[in-house]
């Protein structure tokens, strides 16, 4: 290993548990144990359970799975009522701790106004008559209860009801008995989820989300009441020395409902500010919490505890350091934590530990590659969001996530066999044969690799002089350092497999080459669509992005989508004047897309003055203007200097599908990083 990460890999203590090394995976929903959103009984989830031993098979020092509900989510039973998955955990945590790692059981007390109401749940709190009947299987009146009449998070004309004092000591003694199972199954620490992110416990300490006016509010001491009282109630069942962490964020970054604050931005905090938290940290430590496991935000300002591309690389660093002043137990840093930085801040004593989830799923062996010198070998997460954590929101739509999504989070869109393990296999070919791979994208790279490691014989053929296909355009902003970097790694693993890859060829659908079988992966083409002056005044999204046109001060953008919007990102970071028309009611309108990367964009625009133009129209680009028809139907001339057309794509398939003709990727469907690879894998697997 380098000398510079020989600090992740020394051992630190949570009290007298020593842990071998100081990478510790940070709990992500979806990762879950006991399972997500299954009816209670015995259910254990072995598909997380598959994952969380590979993590730490491969050198992860503290494995801590995603929250366990101490209330199941469906059916309403205790989660201590449940003894079977309390045995199942027993003869899991031996194969735990034969790799020699250790692990917590993160424990939520709830989400309150943070839970992601889909407009289904959303409409058995308008209906009370169905949320009567709904209410022994699932109670979403309970399931959003917040200390406050407060409105929820992802469905606007929704109002949460405040939990009763009852409800409240129900949760405490819960926690115990709960933390007193896992103990007893050899668990080796309970983490309390959580005075972070905007959560139940969180909203209870934050101003602006407790009204209250009895014990649970109003003074300092009250707002902190509710964490103070599990973690005594847990060090009463489970004794002193049993470890008890807190997922701790250091400060909120709100600056209103649904408004959060920028990287480096001067704001006035609703939340909890840095005064607030260092005398809440130490409070906390006294309360008897044994470690703080830190990141920064609320939902109201996601992006900080779930970092897109566009947020900064260690985001929470300098708080996390900081606030380790004031407290005397480890303290850990999560928020695209780099190892670099992290052994640094390590070595300096700045903090004890660092905390990294989604890369664990893009690749969960990266730990012990790093330790072996084999850092070209890690898959990077691109932080897109698109598999693990798609929860969405765009206009008046509630959580606008598909169902299935919902149920089976934690999947990753460049590792399709994280949490899909049964699914997603590479097994030997019984019969090799030779596939030609027309295009050598992310897609059509990905399914060569898969094949190579089957024995089939791939061989790419690209038209053009780099392989990255559509992905080189999407990765080309200085934000996208990680799209590049998956480039780049899919690019050596071509090599070390020994796959042949022919550049600058063009395969014609009349000459295709001797093959057994054919992966069509030619990508798809820009949509055109009839405004008076685009064709002598406009260029695409990928001129730019490519760099193959410059542009002027004032750019105007069409199309307000994903690529619109990082577009008018880099533009605005390179000191241009960027102005996005969108046709639909707000930016980025489409399902699965993560709302921490489309929160991030809409509040930078929002803070940074960007003009946005949603519900309009182009009537003509100009040499120096567009004329747009605004969402209340006046006529309004932008200037422009240059215009960027991010109006999307339609599929263009070289060849259409037969036996042994496959399509992929954007010439079947236009998609993403994640239909993409995805796509590649159910073929290869397959053939």
């Amino acid at each position: 290993m380098k000398q510079e990460y020989e600090a992740l890999f020394t051992p630190w203590k949570i009290r007298n548990l020593e842990i071998k090394n100081r990478i510790v995976l940070a709990p992500m929903g979806g990762t879950c144990i006991f399972g997500w959103m299954e009816p209670g009984g015995s259910h254990f989830d072995k598909e997380a359970a598959r994952l969380l031993l590979k993590i730490a098979k491969h050198d992860c020092g503290l494995v801590i799975p995603g929250i366990a509900p101490v209330k199941d989510m469906l059916g309403g039973k205790w989660l201590y009522q449940n003894p079977g998955k309390f045995k199942q955990l027993a003869g899991f945590m031996d194969q735990v701790h034969e790799t020699g790692a250790k692990m917590f059981v993160q424990l939520t007390a709830g989400f309150g106004r943070s839970f992601a109401l889909t407009d289904p749940l959303a409409m058995l709190i308008r209906n009370k008559a169905l949320g009567t009947v709904a209410k022994p299987y699932i109670d979403p009146e309970y399931l959003t209860a917040a200390p406050s009449v407060l409105p929820n998070r992802w469905a606007d004309d929704i109002m949460t009801r405040p939990l009763t004092v009852d409800e409240i000591h129900q949760i405490v003694y819960a926690f115990g008995e709960t933390a007193r199972l896992c103990k007893e199954a050899g668990v080796d620490g309970i983490e309390v989820h959580a005075v972070h992110e905007g959560y139940l416990l969180d909203q209870f300490t934050l101003g602006y989300t407790n009204h209250r006016t009895d014990e649970y509010g109003g003074s300092f001491e009250n707002r902190y009441r509710f964490a103070v009282e599990i973690v005594k109630e847990i060090k009463k069942k489970c004794g002193d020395d049993f470890p008890v962490s807190l997922r701790y964020s250091v400060r909120s970054m709100t600056k209103a409902f649904q408004y959060g604050a920028m990287p480096g931005e001067k704001f006035d905090e609703i939340g909890r500010d840095m005064e607030e938290s260092e005398k809440a940290a130490k409070y906390l430590q006294d309360a008897g919490y044994d470690m703080l496991n830190c990141d920064n935000g609320t939902y109201d300002a996601w992006y900080w505890a779930h970092p897109p591309q566009y947020m900064p690389q260690n985001c929470n660093l300098e708080d996390v350091t900081h606030i380790k002043k004031f407290v005397d137990i480890p303290v850990v840093c999560a928020g695209k934590m780099e190892p670099k930085a992290g052994a640094k801040a390590i070595e300096a004593g700045d903090i004890d530990a660092m905390a990294v989830g989604r890369q664990f799923l893009a690749d969960p062996k990266w730990v012990a590659k790093l330790e072996r010198g084999r850092e070209d070998d890690i898959r990077p997460c691109i932080c897109c969001h698109t598999a693990c954590f798609n929860l969405t929101k765009h206009g008046n739509s509630a959580n606008d996530q598909d169902l299935s999504e919902s149920a089976g989070m934690c999947k990753c869109a460049v590792n399709p066999r994280s949490m899909q393990s049964k699914k997603y296999r590479v097994i030997p070919a019984k019969e090799p044969k030779k596939i030609a791979i027309i295009g050598g994208g992310i897609g059509g790279m990905e399914a060569a690799r898969i094949l190579a490691l089957r024995g089939h014989d791939p061989v790419i053929y690209e038209k053009s002089s780099e392989l990255g296909g559509v992905f080189i355009a999407a990765a080309a902003p200085e934000f996208k350092e990680k799209d590049k970097a998956l480039i780049e790694w899919q690019k050596r693993q071509l090599k070390k497999l020994g796959v042949e890859i022919h550049m600058n060829t063009e395969v014609r659908a009349d000459s295709l080459p001797q093959a057994d079988e054919y992966i069509i992966a030619t990508g798809a083409e820009a949509n055109r669509i009839p405004i008076p002056g685009a064709a002598d005044y406009a260029m695409d999204a990928t001129d730019y992005l490519l760099g193959k046109k410059e542009v002027g001060k004032d750019v105007v953008i069409i199309g307000g989508g994903l690529t619109g919007c990082e577009i008018a990102l880099d533009l605005f970071r390179k000191g241009k004047n960027p102005q996005i028309v969108e046709m639909k009611d707000d930016l980025i309108a489409v399902k699965n897309m993560c709302l921490a990367n489309t929160s991030y964009l809409r509040d930078c625009f929002k803070t940074n003055k960007v003009p946005v133009y949603l519900k309009a129209s182009v009537k003509e680009i100009k040499d120096n203007s567009v004329e747009i028809i605004t969402g209340d139907g006046r006529n309004k001339t932008l200037p422009a200097d240059s215009v960027i057309m991010s109006v999307g794509y339609h599929a263009t398939p070289l060849i259409q599908p037969a036996k042994n003709v496959h399509l992929l990727g954007d010439c079947k469907k236009v998609g993403n990083v994640r239909s993409a690879v995805w796509g590649a894998w159910d073929i290869a697997m397959n053939i």
